[in-house]
């Protein structure tokens, strides 16, 4: 049986299968048998070329292709540091996270309102809007259940949709740049995550305290690892279920 994962995922990419083994530095025949060939499988250096290449793990293009102790050896790689609690991160741990982002800064939570009042986060978001880079907030609806369910969950209730506007108010100014685009999501967050490029920071969501009390794990991407996609992938579904507005009061009415 011919690998359609692998077909798919070039398709996918947009590469032809001569780019692919252009890129690769083999024949487009030896492309071509991977994919048509069950037998014919890459060497591993190869595999991972081609799943960095394509964006998708080894284990999905090649299933059976890896043992479960490969893939906690290589998810273990991806775990920069864990943090008992988010009020132990060092202070300057999300500029320096978002400084050297060159393709990806996203913000993916409920309020996050403690991150609105660090000017040196609104100094870096215009600092990479000029410099091009897409800038992704998204931010709960305050009308929406997920969030009033939350604001039970931590204690504050009603005042979980009050953070969200007001943090939607810190970020006036930021609504008026070029290629910062902001969103509200009405999903049950099981985590903030912040992503710059390849890495990240996932701040749990525990049942019965705030987010600042529960474990925040920092991680990057490896090859191979598996963690880091997990989440990545997941900020990728809230955005596109999630509705763009363009001022910090496009919320008012907007119940689900």
């Amino acid at each position: 049986m011919a690998n359609e994962r692998l077909r798919g995922a070039v398709v996918e990419s947009g590469l032809t299968l001569d780019q692919v083994a252009e890129r690769l530095g083999v024949s487009p025949k030896t492309v071509d048998r991977w994919i048509t060939d069950p037998k014919r499988k890459p060497y591993r250096r190869f595999q991972y070329a081609v799943a960095s290449m394509l964006r998708h793990e080894v284990s999905y293009l090649w299933p059976d292709e890896r043992t479960a102790e490969e893939v906690t050896a290589s998810s273990d790689s991806e775990l920069v540091k864990l943090y008992p609690h988010r009020s132990v991160v060092p202070q300057d741990a999300w500029t320096k996270l978002y400084t050297n982002a060159t393709t990806h800064f996203d913000v993916l939570v409920y309020s996050g309102f403690w991150l609105t009042e660090d000017p040196r986060f609104h100094r870096l978001v215009r600092e990479k809007s000029a410099a091009g880079v897409p800038v992704r907030f998204m931010l709960g609806n305050p009308n929406c259940s997920a969030v009033a369910v939350r604001g039970d969950d931590e204690g504050i209730g009603p005042s979980m949709a009050g953070k969200i506007r007001n943090a939607l108010m810190n970020y006036a100014p930021l609504f008026r740049l070029s290629g910062v685009e902001f969103r509200l999501h009405d999903t049950t967050l099981y985590n903030s995550i912040y992503r710059a490029d390849d890495e990240l920071l996932a701040n749990g969501h525990v049942y019965g305290v705030g987010a600042y009390l529960a474990p925040v794990l920092h991680l990057q991407r490896v090859p191979g690892g598996e963690l880091f996609d997990t989440y990545a992938e997941s900020v990728e579904r809230v955005w596109e279920s999630a509705r763009r507005i363009t001022s910090p009061t496009d919320h008012e009415g907007a119940v689900s």
